[in-house]
Formats: structure tokens, sequence, C-alpha cells
């Protein structure tokens, strides 16, 4: 069944016996995430979790049935997580919803599918079936968030810090978390003794220090400049920079680029669309801006993001391979953007 925010939030904090699959997707992975994270805090700390991603679903479409019936070797909850699952998977999701025994909830996170998706239909139209759809928040929602993020970790966060933080991250509740989470280690916040945040504290620890040495690559990557790209990337080497944080800049300059990007489709006129934007564009980065939305089309900038997404990912779970993962992803996409240009 389709579900609003209020329904998806309740049904995972307390997951029914009916329901059997919880499909969290659209172009807010971050908010997917997040909503996953309370089917995770209701299933406990001691809960066995077993991890799936779309190849194994390929390979055995009756495995993931086996799984949602299976006991714990240890007595405990047990769930399953599946991520980037499309519609390769609906044989495995169908096994699932027509099996006679599955009593481990399954949530999948997803980004965005499209609303032909026979995957989406199918968890729409099922009984035993959850679906939502997250959109990146607007302006005052991610405000909001970020407020809500601090205070999990005993931070009080004023709401000009919070506009700061969510302007500087693009609005991505990861990166937002990011933020946060720094802000509470420097500041010795916790639940228990709440700390108020201040601006100084926040200068102190800004992305922005970073962002100035890494804004020529974003530039770039995403502008299809080659050649800037063969010189940027040794340069940074030679700084020490870390090709896994990289990303992160990248990944918000994308998100504000879909942004702007649905707004031009949407009014036909550039600068309407980047006045939109207000603060998330430096004022010395408008030209730059302008030239990369018009580079990418919606689809476009959606494809970069996964890519970006999936080389975070990546960089985080391989050891040495992780920096070599990243630098061919963003080949991939600079070479992308130069076809395009």
């Amino acid at each position: 069944m389709k579900a609003n925010k209020g329904h998806i939030e309740k049904a995972l904090d307390a997951p029914p016996a009916d329901i059997r699959f919880f499909l969290l997707y659209g172009p807010d992975e971050s908010g997917s995430a997040a909503l996953a994270k309370r089917l995770e805090r209701a299933m406990g700390a001691g809960a066995e979790r077993v991890d799936l991603d779309p190849s194994a679903l390929r390979e055995d479409p009756a495995r993931l049935a086996d799984e949602a019936a299976s006991f714990s070797m240890f007595g405990d909850k047990r769930w399953v997580r599946l991520n980037g699952i499309g519609d390769e998977s609906l044989p495995a999701i169908t096994a699932l919803l027509e099996s006679t025994a599955a009593g481990n909830p399954v949530v999948a996170i997803c980004g965005a599918l499209k609303a032909t998706s026979k995957l989406v239909k199918l968890a729409n139209d099922h009984a035993a079936a959850m679906a939502f759809i997250s959109y990146q928040p607007d302006a005052r929602e991610a405000d909001q968030i970020a407020v809500a993020i601090a205070r999990e970790g005993g931070l009080r966060l004023p709401t000009d810090l919070a506009r700061r933080i969510s302007a500087l991250t693009g609005g991505d509740r990861a990166l937002m978390t990011g933020e946060v989470e720094k802000l509470i280690l420097y500041l010795d916040a916790a639940p228990e003794r709440p700390v108020e945040a201040t601006a100084e504290a926040l200068d102190a620890l800004s992305a922005e220090n970073f962002d100035d040495d890494v804004s020529p690559l974003v530039n770039a990557v995403l502008g299809g400049d080659l050649k800037a790209m063969n010189h940027e990337m040794p340069r940074l080497r030679v700084i020490g920079a870390n090709m896994g944080a990289v990303l992160r800049p990248l990944l918000t300059r994308a998100m504000l680029l879909a942004n702007i990007r649905a707004e031009f489709d949407r009014s036909g006129r550039i600068d309407d669309a980047m006045d939109a934007a207000g603060k998330a564009v430096f004022w010395k980065e408008k030209g730059a801006v302008a030239r990369q939305v018009r580079l990418w089309d919606a689809p476009g900038i959606a494809r970069v993001i996964q890519r970006l997404s999936d080389a975070e990912r990546a960089s985080r779970s391989s050891r040495n391979a992780g920096d070599v993962l990243v630098r061919h992803e963003l080949l991939a996409i600079a070479r992308q953007g130069a076809r395009d240009r």
C-alpha cells in the first residue's frame, strides 16, 4: 500500500505483523536511509540483520522469502535489508509477498525509481507491503531536519546555525548528519548533558576551508573539463586530501544542480532558477553553477548523484582500492560532461 510519512514512520517504529515488505525510495536516498534506521531501532541492538543485494536476489529469487521466514541462530529478532534493488528483483519480492510464512520484516532502500516501475506498483498495490517516496526537503524542512538531528545528540541548534548547515550541505540528510556530529563531538554534547551550539564552533569546524581546496575539482568534474581535472587530481594528492572526502562537496554540488535544474525546467529561466536557490549558491561560484545546470539535464544529474553515492559507499567499504574507485567514477562523470558540452 502507498503510505504517507506519518503512516510509514509509525509502521517502522512498530512493525505490524501483517506487513512483510517496506519499499523506501525516491530522490532523497538519505531520507530513505533515515527511515530504515527507525526499523533498526525498533528491532533492537541485539537483532540480527541480513543484508542482500540485487545480484543475490537475481541468482536465487527464493532466498529472500527463506531469510524472512528463518529464525535467528541466537533466538534474537531478525530483519532483512535490501540496498539498490529495482525491477530486476521483482521475482524475489513477489515470492516474499506470496510466501505462506515470513515473520521477519524486509526493508528496501532504493534511489529514484520510475513511476512506471513494476516494483513500485507491486508495493503500492499489495496489502502486505508499504511504499513511501522521499523527496529532497525544501529549505525550511532541511533546517528542521538539522535541528532534529542535533537534538538527538544533545545539541541545541539555533535556527540560524541550522540554516547555515543545511545550505552548506545542500539539504542532504547524510551530509547534515556528518556536520552536526562534528559539532556534537567538538562541544562534547550528549543527550544527558545538552549543549548550545555556537557560530564560533561551526566556524572552527566548517567544511568551507576544505571546499576552497576542492572547489576547482568540483567544477572540473561537473563541468566536464578533463584538462582541469587532470591538473587538480595530482594537486589534491600533494596536499594529502582523502579522495573519499572529496565526494562530499561533489555530492552537495550535484544535489544543488538537481534542485536548480528542476526549477529551470519548470520556469525556463536560468536566472530565476539560480535566484530561487538563494544563498546555497556562493556568489563566486554562480557562473560555474549556471553552466553546470545547463550541461546536465534532470536524468543526467540524477545518474551523477547515484554514481557519487555508490562511490561514497564503496570508498567506505574498500580499504586500499577506495581512492582508485573514486578516481574512476570522477573520470567517468567528467568524460560524460565533456561529451555533452
